[in-house]
């Protein structure tokens, strides 16, 4: 049986309000997205108009209510839309998932995007029982690899994977969080395996 992932949601902490987006976060959210570096760094559309923003939204509201992935705004009262924080691609058997991360450009340099991986990394660890969380990540995005750093994630030694955006193909690096449970190297690899062939009886 898959697992759903809990809608609706609020995480608090360290001054920051995650909730999920709403209708009328269309503007915020199109400010936030149609800019240059959003666009070099991951598949949003370029640019990022009105139309992409309800569309995004939609996406976002379903993926909610279906349980299929946490998708929240970052905010510091609950209100404006500073940034956005996710989990996803979760595989309840291995007990993994992928978090992403994302902050306007006027809100940067302010340990937004770091206070808010963690308490979404936290709420995985704690009430998701999730025990790998990965990034992925460009290697020539500084910014963002100082984030994941900032959280206590490590660069794996995975294969890169191909991501397609808006500036063309880019290859990302898996960086995982350290767990009470140290993974070994065979079991990582079966992991990997695992994940892209299925699981063999």
């Amino acid at each position: 049986m898959a697992t759903r992932l809990p809608y609706p949601l609020t995480l608090t902490g360290d001054g920051l309000v995650l909730r999920d987006w709403r209708p009328d976060d269309l503007d915020d959210l199109v400010a936030l997205l149609d800019e240059p570096d959003i666009a070099r760094w991951t598949p949003m559309p370029s640019p990022f108009d009105q139309e992409a923003g309800l569309a995004y939204l939609r996406r976002a509201h379903q993926g909610r209510i279906s349980g299929q992935r946490i998708q929240l705004a970052v905010t510091e009262d609950g209100e404006r839309p500073l940034g956005e924080v996710l989990l996803f691609g979760l595989d309840a058997g291995l007990k993994e998932a992928e978090l992403g991360y994302l902050v306007g450009a006027q809100h940067r340099r302010r340990g937004l995007a770091s206070g808010s991986l963690s308490l979404l990394s936290t709420y995985a660890r704690s009430t998701l029982k999730l025990g790998r969380l990965l990034l992925r990540i460009d290697p020539a995005n500084a910014a963002s690899i100082a984030v994941a750093r900032r959280c206590g994630y490590r660069l794996t030694g995975e294969p890169p994977i191909l991501q397609v955006g808006p500036y063309g193909p880019s290859s990302l690096d898996t960086w995982e969080l350290p767990g009470d449970r140290t993974e070994t190297r065979l079991e990582r690899l079966k992991n990997v395996a695992a994940r892209r062939y299925g699981r063999r009886t």
